[in-house]
């Protein structure tokens, strides 16, 4: 039987976080860019919780054909804390591509004695447990970022875990911790400013500040950790409805006000297709499962 055009009634963008953060801005640029180029009305739902995993699981629970989710690196991270996450982010939902990427950094305040990266990892190898960093929680992308370079450097950190990204980043201004790991939308402000400095950049590459070094120069077995923002498709979403969103998706790589936005708070767009979203994930769904079990953090 002969399918309609898709979309054939409105569809819903699901983000799993709360309105006006990062993962909702680019969502909501997309949808009102895909309302107008398919004539068809494109809502963006806010449906956060549990790291995540609410608006995830609303999202391969959804039988439509009609339901989008716009996430972050989260979708592969939950896995690992959840016992029964309600999802296998591999087989249950359908990838369309990642939108952006943004680095994680680790960050110092401006008249901390840490002047590089090699001196804070000599510090930390020297007395084990009393460097401390910052997160924005437990489990969080930006803590298990630093529980790679836990597993992998051979260096024990004290992580203090605060209720969300600006949390932390206060305390590392207010000295109430050695360092941050954070992204950069709540450090750049402070660095442009003199307030903080970076250390290191944990993704693979000198992205954002090619003078700050990454982990990996001075820790080969470091795997490069970046925060990532992805558009999926519930289960239901017709192979043709993915390759049509990634056509009329592609003229917002450049030039763009998703390429403008993207850039305020440090983060690249890519819209480079399911391919790389596949590996990506296969990649970080058993590297997170293999860190939280070193790392000896409970799963719910």
């Amino acid at each position: 039987m002969a399918q309609g055009a898709w979309p054939s009634r409105p569809t819903r963008i699901i983000v799993p976080f709360a309105p006006g953060g990062t993962t909702d801005i680019p969502a909501r640029i997309i949808a009102e860019y895909l309302q107008r180029k398919l004539g068809k009305p494109f809502v963006v739902e806010n449906r956060s919780g549990g790291g995540g995993a609410v608006g995830i699981r609303a999202a391969v629970q959804s039988a439509d054909g009609h339901t989008l989710l716009h996430t972050t690196s989260a979708v592969a991270v939950v896995p690992a804390l959840q016992r029964d996450p309600g999802f296998d982010p591999l087989t249950d939902l359908a990838p369309i591509t990642m939108t952006a990427a943004s680095p994680i950094l680790l960050v110092v305040r401006e008249d901390s004695p840490f002047r590089d990266f090699p001196g804070y990892l000599a510090k930390a190898r020297a007395e084990p447990g009393k460097v401390s960093f910052s997160s924005s929680g437990i489990g969080t992308t930006v803590h298990l970022s630093a529980e790679v370079l836990r597993a992998r450097g051979h260096v024990d950190l004290l992580h203090v875990p605060y209720r969300g990204s600006a949390p932390s980043a206060t305390a590392v201004l207010a000295g109430e911790v050695d360092s941050g790991f954070l992204s950069p939308i709540e450090v750049l402000p402070h660095i442009r400013a003199g307030r903080m400095r970076a250390l290191a950049n944990c993704a693979l590459t000198r992205t954002l500040l090619p003078d700050v070094p990454t982990i990996a120069e001075f820790v080969p077995a470091y795997d490069g950790v970046r925060l990532w923002f992805a558009l999926f498709g519930g289960r239901d979403l017709p192979p043709a409805a993915a390759a049509l969103l990634m056509r009329e998706l592609a003229p917002l790589r450049n030039g763009s006000v998703l390429t403008e936005r993207m850039a305020e708070v440090g983060a690249e767009t890519l819209l480079d297709g399911p391919d790389p979203l596949v590996a990506r994930m296969r990649a970080e769904v058993p590297l997170w499962k293999s860190i939280v079990e070193a790392a000896g953090i409970p799963r719910e």
